[in-house]
């Protein structure tokens, strides 16, 4: 894929960054007002990153937790799965849902997400009177079993 272009919407933010050599996500950064806020449990909060990105043509920017916030403390973005159009210059964001019992806590500069680019295929859809059979054909749901 190559380089993405950033910009930096606040002095403070931090540069997306990669764990390891092989990591697959890139961490963003928590940009806070203050040293610290705290997410009840049940709660949702938009956490700023203060980073605009320029995601090249034909890739997404896909969004997930971070396995360790998620497991420790139970934050993970509440859509479960952000998905960011190479179109979109805003600030990246995430709506980080609390689904612990336990009041957390997210500090200034945090590793909250993690951002992964892939390229993806638009399809041309169109109306059919039918479909081609499958075996499955309507199945859902837990239709394959449950082993």
């Amino acid at each position: 894929m190559g380089t993405v272009k950033y910009k930096k919407l606040n002095e403070n933010a931090i540069v997306p960054t990669y764990g390891t050599k092989f990591s697959a996500g890139a961490d963003l950064y928590a940009l806070l007002d203050g040293e610290s806020i705290t997410v009840n449990p049940g709660e949702t909060f938009l956490i700023h990153t203060g980073i605009a990105l320029e995601i090249p043509e034909g890739f997404g920017g896909f969004i997930f937790a971070r396995s360790g916030l998620a497991t420790k403390k139970g934050l993970a973005p509440a859509n479960k799965v952000g998905v960011i159009d190479s179109d979109y210059r805003g600030e990246i964001m995430i709506p980080l849902y609390n689904q612990s019992n336990l009041v957390q806590t997210v500090e200034n500069g945090e590793r909250v997400a993690q951002i992964v680019f892939m390229p993806y295929l638009k399809a041309d859809f169109f109306e059919a009177e039918n479909l081609n059979e499958s075996d499955r054909a309507s199945g859902g749901f837990g239709s394959t079993g449950k082993k």
